[in-house]
């Protein structure tokens, strides 16, 4: 078990890297606005919209060298991206030049969040497999709390300060690349290529009081097909379910929010180096309760901690919206958003990607993963964008009102649709997803 968490933790690192790629923009945003002297709309398409672009073109393609390369490949290159973008964004004297760094890093966020959920859920046991993959949230998290403690420190040191915020991640990218030639293969890829000795080998390593031929015959029995298309309508269901959880969690404007917390907060009243601190505020709340839904995913399950989530999104971002329309200044704001992220971390945060590793079939799980994050990524890239141009047009409480409206949404969904996956192995859950797919179509052509 030791070797399995070692190589969890590995993996999960892309997670950090993925969180303090995301959020360290945030620290330069209004800096790089007024050197470069750019509009609203170039901003925050172009220079601060970069990122999440890339980051969809990594989403939707990173599933094919996740699938036809390997798993730990995949990640090695992401982590080669990583330090690439983090120099070049660093050096860049243009904001064309800075676009097309940040864009990198952007496709090495989105091949992340393919390759290392997938990678964890496919050599993690059923009963231990919420937490390891959570361990990738937790990551995302303590790599967005470290962007924000560094912008704060890198703050004061000169005009380009900026540069130090952004470059000081290639340290850990180098690091994490390091790291990740270090860990085998997944096995469940492995049998998929048809490499067999080499699962076997890797099999007798996580599971060595059991027997690897059995384990192999489990994970991939004669009958299933190796190559399907993910669009088959076979997969309706797992599509289905990837495509809300992953539209929900954007739609909760919670990318918006870790992009520009800052300008928020200053939107709030707050003093430019307040808002800063209160970001790194931001950023404890999300650790503590990220480790909280951690502890909590496999003891009481994923639905549950989207119920949670769900209200405390409703609530938060309510008074959120109430505070902005009866321009309640000070500190509301910063209290009613961290409550927002609160329900986040324990809700959404943690069960995103343990829950869309989980429900795709073996075979297709690249593919569906890549689906999910796909449609999470383009949410991401447009929502943030729209954000200083939606905050100039209609203001901050109309664009909050509606974040909280989609939550509303969200919670019906997380009733009537979603399945509990704890506890139950990927081979299991195929079955039960297909058995409860087979059953409504009778239903429904009776």
């Amino acid at each position: 078990m030791n070797r399995i968490w070692i190589w969890s933790i590995t993996a999960s690192l892309a997670g950090f890297l993925f969180g303090f790629d995301t959020v360290v923009i945030s620290g330069a945003d209004r800096i790089l606005q007024d050197l470069w002297k750019t509009s609203e709309i170039f901003h925050g398409i172009v220079v601060m919209g970069m990122a999440l672009w890339g980051t969809v073109i990594g989403a939707i393609f990173g599933g094919v060298p996740t699938k036809y390369i390997g798993r730990k490949k995949t990640l090695v290159i992401i982590g080669v991206f990583y330090f690439i973008s983090a120099l070049g964004s660093a050096l860049a004297n243009k904001p064309e030049l800075f676009a097309l760094f940040r864009f990198l890093g952007g496709l090495g966020v989105g091949a992340s969040t393919i390759a290392a959920p997938t990678y964890i859920s496919e050599i993690a046991p059923a009963n231990d497999r919420g937490k390891l993959v959570g361990l990738y949230q937790f990551n995302i998290v303590f790599g967005i709390l470290i962007a924000f403690l560094s912008n704060y420190l890198l703050s004061q040191i000169g005009p380009n300060a900026w540069r130090w915020m952004l470059g000081v991640e290639a340290l850990p990218a180098l690091i994490y690349t390091l790291f990740t030639l270090n860990i085998p293969k997944s096995p469940r890829w492995l049998i998929s290529r048809s490499r067999r000795i080499e699962a076997k080998e890797i099999l007798l390593k996580i599971y060595p009081n059991k027997d690897p031929e059995a384990l192999m015959t489990t994970i991939s029995p004669s009958k299933r097909i190796k190559s399907e298309s993910i669009f088959n309508k076979k997969f309706r269901r797992p599509l289905v379910l990837a495509f809300f959880i992953a539209f929900f969690n954007q739609l909760s404007g919670i990318n918006a929010f870790l992009y520009y917390a800052p300008r928020i907060f200053e939107e709030a009243g707050l003093a430019e180096n307040t808002s800063l601190l209160s970001s790194i505020g931001i950023g404890l709340v999300n650790l503590i309760f990220t480790l909280l839904g951690i502890y909590l995913i496999d003891r009481v399950g994923r639905k549950l901690l989207m119920y949670i989530g769900s209200m405390g999104y409703i609530i938060s971002l309510s008074l959120v919206s109430f505070a902005f329309y009866f321009q309640w200044q000070g500190h509301f704001v910063p209290f009613f958003l961290f409550l927002f992220i609160a329900s986040h971390a324990i809700g959404q945060g943690s069960v995103i990607w343990v829950f869309i590793s989980e429900i795709f079939p073996n075979n297709v799980r690249g593919e569906g993963q890549a689906f999910g994050s796909s449609i999470h990524w383009l949410l991401a890239a447009i929502i943030p964008s729209l954000v200083p141009i939606m905050f100039e047009l209609v203001g901050a409480a109309a664009v909050f009102t509606f974040f909280a409206l989609m939550m509303v949404l969200q919670l019906i969904f997380v009733k009537i649709f979603m399945p509990e996956t704890k506890g139950k192995s990927l081979e299991d859950l195929e079955e039960d997803l297909n058995m409860i797919q087979t059953t409504k179509f009778k239903l429904f052509k009776k």
